[in-house]
């Protein structure tokens, strides 16, 4: 049984070599039998076509290459609504809490309060100077994990000057938060 087998192999075997070489072995019936398929080589404009059909997966390159489109607003209106992302800092009687807010959102995109049992446990007084330093702290500790680097933040004017202001804006700025955006580039059509 086994030497039928061998018998018939060999027989389709020969049958191939006399296709590829009439007959005649030759350096060309070894080729026809062990020869890869040829694979087609591409074009340079193939390489180089770009797809029509783009889709933008990262929808913020656009804002960090200030390309972005930013909602105007009305000029009446205050704080103004021209900007990526805000960030906005408040201190009531017994607490500091800051937000960063996105211009598509009016929900706060990342938060910091000395209302965190985190925080809270590490000071003295929640709403002291050194609370406003370290929710700047925390907070841009936080932003700079969610990749927004860029905010505007404007200070109620009357409120600018005071030490827990001035400490908060210093910890983000150290923190490697800048806390103004870039002008917006427009790109003629």
């Amino acid at each position: 049984m086994a030497l039928r087998q061998i018998n018939r192999s060999v027989r389709l075997l020969m049958g191939q070599i006399q296709r590829c070489g009439s007959g005649v072995a030759s350096k060309h019936s070894a080729r026809c039998l062990s020869q890869a398929a040829a694979r087609p080589e591409p074009t340079p404009n193939e390489n180089e076509a770009v797809n029509p059909t783009f889709v933008n997966r990262n929808p913020r390159n656009l804002e960090q290459m200030a390309l972005a489109v930013k909602d105007r607003g009305w000029k009446t209106t205050w704080p103004h609504q021209q900007f990526y992302h805000r960030l906005m800092f408040s201190r009531s009687q017994r607490h500091v809490t800051a937000e960063v807010f996105s211009c598509t959102s009016p929900v706060p995109v990342l938060t910091c309060s000395t209302k965190e049992w985190a925080v809270k446990k590490e000071l003295a007084s929640t709403n002291c100077v050194a609370a406003c330093q370290t929710v700047g702290e925390v907070l841009a500790h936080r932003c700079q994990q969610a990749g927004i680097t860029r905010m505007v933040y404007r200070a109620i004017p009357w409120t600018y000057r005071s030490e827990g202001i001035q400490a908060f804006r210093a910890a983000m700025k150290q923190g490697g938060v800048i806390l103004s955006e870039p002008r917006r580039k427009y790109v003629g059509t």
